[in-house]
């Protein structure tokens, strides 16, 4: 290997028309298997030289070769592996990471390659073991010593088996025994085959050098190659740098790590961004509750598996144009109707009905009693058994009655005899039946306050023919065997023209309104959202400020700005899962204290969370995390890593 440094100049601008030449036209050749102090008094431009050579600062005039392809030409992400496999850093200050393990400190360079984890951990200990530090792999660095962490800074350098080393005053913090021990360690590195370069000031350093290159004001003023010693090239397997990315699992394995070092932290965020997470959650699932003890409480006066299907009136506009109404009394089925209505899919039997609403045309008497009613109508397979409140369905010659149209009897009249006044068209009957039963309970509520009685179809149609009325059904119930076919027969009767009952309108609409009711009082609990994007927003911010030498180092072993990027998003996303399945305990923890207070007093679950409820709550969390950790991702992947490894 041949490293080749051809009249690179390095300019740092210090004012508008004032530039400084920190490089002024270097040119050097390194070959394999060298140990080279730079060496030069603070300023002189070696460590501007090692942070070119190093690929951290691409910014510079002339070429840098290795093995002939320039260096100065790479593209970003071809920079990135250069650093990655090409090169390996020494920093004076070791710039381990603290809250990682030894061991992780090591791996974390063919962790951004993307190395399986056994293979990773197989090379760290071996060359824990060649640097004589097995029995420290899993201490963190604040509990080394100086030596130590050198040592450990010396094994993440060769982790990924790199051409060149780079090693920037390394004993600049160790004491003179110990200095030994690493320019000991740091020759036998070199004697196996890497090219290590030494940036100095110190000449005791230098003097363990084959070769000394003394620098001054950006110029080399001397190069001086000593006497050839005899070195044993010792040939390695070369290692396998995987795929060169950051995988995803890996990003969050490694924010899990950085996450911990500020655990407290980063829970009371999570915490704090799930109370807005659980305020949607239970919004929407107030409105779940309400609506589905609507629709219970509807079900419980007809069956589910029963469509009642009605005709709209057509009336003439004052324009003389029709426009479609729900008549007063029921516009009445004909033959290709019905016809129409059996055709539908999923529909097994089809019941022809009879109903008309009155305010002054029906009495009932039993005895000297008389009660007025206002809806007259016959059984179908809409009322069960379930409904009927004292006694059973009538059969020929009975009649059924609504329990609020007798509830100011003396005795029920269940079994007992009745006489009932009532108009079909212009035609009055007076009839008498036997009462078969009580339908439904009466309801505090006033829905269903309407009274009524029930007859048979047959005996209403048997009754008209005696006087010569012809009655039509003005009401069909299309019966089903299979509850999964109930909406999609309910879409095709109004695609056909039809309409539903008057109950199922209303209940539509007082759905729709409690929807944009809850939908909206979702919204102003979602406010507390924005707090929690900008609480996220803030502590990431804060991190990166305080991570900012840990992003230098991870640049400097080859991390791209994808994968810097890529590990603080995986931290927002795991402050916005943990927020979210946080946020949702707390919604189900809340569900069952007020469904237990409702249920005690009414009878009634008023939360219900749905799963698409918990899954929606959970996203959203996720979500808002992630783009508040968008802006500090992108600035820490945009850090200068010159810059980010001065910083103290």
């Amino acid at each position: 290997m041949i490293l080749d440094i051809k009249k690179v100049v390095k300019e740092y601008k210090l004012s508008r028309h004032n530039k400084f030449k920190a490089l002024n036209g270097i040119d050097l050749t390194f070959e394999s298997g060298q140990l080279v102090s730079i060496i030069g008094e603070s300023g002189s431009g070696k460590s501007t030289l090692m942070n070119v050579i190093g690929g951290l600062d691409n910014d510079y005039q002339g070429d840098i070769l290795l093995d002939g392809n320039s260096v100065h030409n790479l593209k970003e992400k071809d920079l990135d592996n250069y650093r990655k496999n090409k090169i390996g850093f020494v920093f004076q200050s070791f710039n381990l990471i603290p809250h990682l393990q030894v061991l992780d400190n090591i791996t974390v360079a063919m962790t951004l390659s993307n190395v399986k984890k056994s293979d990773r951990i197989k090379r760290a200990k071996k060359i824990l073991k060649d640097v004589g530090l097995t029995d420290q792999m899993y201490k963190k660095p604040n509990q080394l010593s100086g030596g130590q962490k050198q040592r450990v800074a010396i094994a993440r350098a060769l982790i990924n088996d790199p051409d060149i080393i780079l090693a920037d005053e390394p004993t600049g913090s160790l004491d003179s025994e110990t200095s030994d021990q690493i320019l000991v360690l740091i020759k036998k590195i070199a004697a196996k085959g890497k090219l290590v370069i030494i940036v100095t000031h110190s000449e005791k350093v230098a003097s363990h050098s084959d070769r000394v290159i003394t620098i001054a004001d950006g110029l080399i003023i001397k190069d001086v190659m000593k006497e050839e010693n005899k070195k044993i090239i010792i040939g390695e397997e070369k290692v396998d740098n995987g795929k060169q990315n950051l995988s995803f699992f890996d990003a969050i394995g490694m924010a899990l790590k950085n996450m911990k070092e500020k655990l407290a932290r980063n829970l009371l965020v999570a915490i704090g961004a799930s109370i807005g997470i659980t305020s949607v959650i239970i919004m929407l699932s107030i409105g779940n509750g309400v609506g589905k003890y609507i629709t219970d409480t509807m079900n419980e006066f007809v069956n589910p598996m029963v469509i009642e299907v009605h005709q709209l009136a057509v009336e003439e506009n004052t324009n003389g144009q029709p426009r479609d109404i729900m008549a007063t009394e029921a516009k009445p089925f004909e033959k290709e109707n019905i016809e129409e209505l059996s055709a539908i899919k999923g529909v097994e039997k089809v019941e022809l009905a009879y109903s008309k609403f009155s305010f002054r045309d029906n009495i009932l008497k039993i005895g000297e009693e008389e009660v007025p009613f206002q809806n007259l109508s016959t059984i179908s397979s809409n009322i069960t058994s379930e409904n009927i409140n004292e006694g059973k369905l009538p059969v020929a010659g009975e009649i059924m009655v609504s329990a609020n149209l007798i509830e100011n009897f003396e005795s029920s009249p269940v079994g007992q005899t009745i006489e009932l006044e009532f108009m079909i068209g212009a035609t009055k009957f007076v009839e008498s039946f036997i009462v078969s039963g009580i339908y439904g309970e009466i309801s505090e509520s006033g829905m269903n306050n309407f009274t009524s009685v029930f007859f048979n179809y047959a005996d209403l149609e048997n009754l008209a023919k005696d006087k010569d009325v012809t009655i039509k059904p003005n009401t069909v119930y299309l019966v089903t065997d299979d509850q999964d076919n109930v909406e999609a027969i309910k879409e095709k009767v109004l695609a056909l023209g039809y309409t539903g009952s008057m109950e199922e309108l209303l209940l539509g609409m007082f759905k729709e309104m409690l929807d944009v009711i809850t939908y909206i009082l979702a919204a102003i609990a979602a406010i507390s959202l924005v707090v929690s994007a900008i609480m996220i927003l803030v502590v990431m911010y804060i991190s990166v400020v305080e991570r900012t030498r840990e992003i230098g180092v991870l640049k400097a072993i080859g991390a791209r700005r994808k994968d810097i990027k890529r590990i603080f998003v995986a931290e927002s996303f795991l402050i916005g899962l943990v927020s979210g399945l946080f946020g949702l305990l707390v919604a189900v923890l809340l569900m069952y204290a007020i469904n237990g207070i409702t249920n005690s007093m009414y009878g009634v679950d008023l939360v219900l969370i749905s799963s698409m409820f918990a899954v929606f709550g959970v996203l959203v969390s996720i979500g808002i995390s992630i783009l508040a950790g968008l802006a500090p991702a992108s600035k820490a992947a945009k850090l200068d890593p010159v810059e980010s490894l001065r910083r103290e």
